[in-house]
């Protein structure tokens, strides 16, 4: 599984510290930037690792601000993406098991490195648990599907 990495200069630290996690357990990843804490715009991130996402360049993708919101709501703009602002491991499990979440987004002023890390590992092993849960990831496909013009 290649993984999509992305984050402002809100969640630079957090994203290298992740990327570290990655390197450490051989998970390929590509990072889209930005590289350094020098401020940017977050929108642009959000979007180049949900454009990789979404054209297969990457299975998962996973972003970070400075609390992760902005940042996800830049990515579900890109018809398929669905990304997850999580903050415990709990939810991290459900948005895979439970709504197939493609992107998960971390805020590095809200979560420390010790549990963003334990979320990013649980968030990774949990695969979607399909059945009932489909039908509603389906739906969410529906409505993109009646915005897009």
């Amino acid at each position: 599984m290649k993984i999509a990495l992305g984050s402002d200069h809100g969640g630079f630290k957090l994203k290298e510290e992740i990327k570290k996690y990655l390197e450490e357990r051989g998970i390929p990843y590509q990072d889209f930037g930005t590289n350094s804490s020098e401020s940017v715009d977050y929108p642009a991130f959000g979007m180049k690792v949900a454009e990789a996402v979404v054209a297969g360049e990457c299975e998962r993708g996973i972003l970070c601000c400075g609390t992760g919101i902005g940042i996800s709501i830049s990515a579900n703009k890109v018809p398929g993406i669905r990304c997850a602002v999580v903050t415990d491991t709990f939810s991290a499990q459900m948005s895979r098991e439970h709504n197939n979440a493609n992107i998960l987004a971390l805020g590095e002023r809200v979560v420390g490195v010790g549990l963003a890390l334990k979320i990013v590992e649980v968030w990774l092993e949990t695969e979607f648990a399909g059945g009932r849960h489909e039908k509603r990831v389906n739906q969410i496909g529906d409505i993109e599907a009646k915005y897009r013009g």
